[in-house]
Formats: C-alpha cells, sequence, structure tokens
C-alpha cells in the first residue's frame, strides 16, 4: 500500500524523526502524529495552561488534516495524551468546541512527561 508524507508549514515541524502525518492511499486514511501546543509559526509554546494548550493542538491537527485533504469533521479517533487527569474537565470542554456533533472515538490517558514539558498531545485517525 503506498503512502504520502503529509506536510504543512501551517501546523509545528516535527521535533524529532516523524512525519506530521501520513495518508495510506487506496485506503483514504490519514495518521495524524501526535501534536503538542507549538506556535506554527514560530516553533515557541504557546503560553497559557489545558485550554490554551488544546485549542492550540486543534488548531494544529487541523491544519495537517486539511494539508492532507481532510477536516476535523472527518476525524475517526484521537488519543488525547493529559499530563494530569485533573484537567479532564476543563480539556473536555476546549476538545467539544471543536468536536460538537458526531465527535470521534477518543482515549485519554495521564502521562508523567510530554515533549517540552506540555500538559497535553493529540494524535489522530482521520480519512480524507
Amino acid at each position: 500500500m503506498p503512502k504520502t508524507i503529509i506536510h504543512t508549514e501551517n501546523a509545528p515541524k516535527a521535533v524529532g524523526p516523524y512525519s506530521q502525518a501520513v495518508k495510506v492511499e487506496g485506503e483514504s486514511l490519514i495518521f495524524v502524529s501526535g501534536q503538542i501546543a507549538l506556535d506554527p509559526k514560530t516553533g515557541d509554546r504557546i503560553p497559557g495552561g489545558i485550554v490554551q494548550e488544546t485549542r492550540q493542538v486543534i488548531e494544529n491537527l487541523k491544519a495537517i488534516l486539511e494539508a492532507a485533504g481532510s477536516g476535523l469533521d472527518k476525524v475517526l479517533k484521537t488519543t488525547v495524551f493529559l499530563h494530569s487527569m485533573d484537567d479532564f474537565g476543563v480539556m473536555n470542554e476546549a476538545y467539544n468546541k471543536y468536536f460538537t456533533a458526531d465527535p470521534p472515538a477518543r482515549s485519554t490517558i495521564e502521562v508523567s512527561r510530554l515533549p517540552k514539558g506540555m500538559k497535553i498531545e493529540i494524535e489522530a485517525i482521520a480519512f480524507a
């Protein structure tokens, strides 16, 4: 199965040896790498708490999906990595503003550390 590497300047560059996303040709599936709250223009961490980070992470996911010919409305599954489950409710409120109708399946996992000291990271699987 051929694959296409997805890259856009409208989302932060990868901070390691991975692609922003990979699209599987023939199946029209897009696997988006975990995104953190970096400003795509500066590469700097955005200021604020979990709400601001959640919004920026989803905006980064959205930009990558659009570069792949998809969108947030075509997300099938997300995995949310939280530094603290104490942020679960507030994260849900911010997340819900982007996935208002027919939200994707989701797992949420508390982790001890995230890249660059972030509070949240989200990865996604979508269709084109």
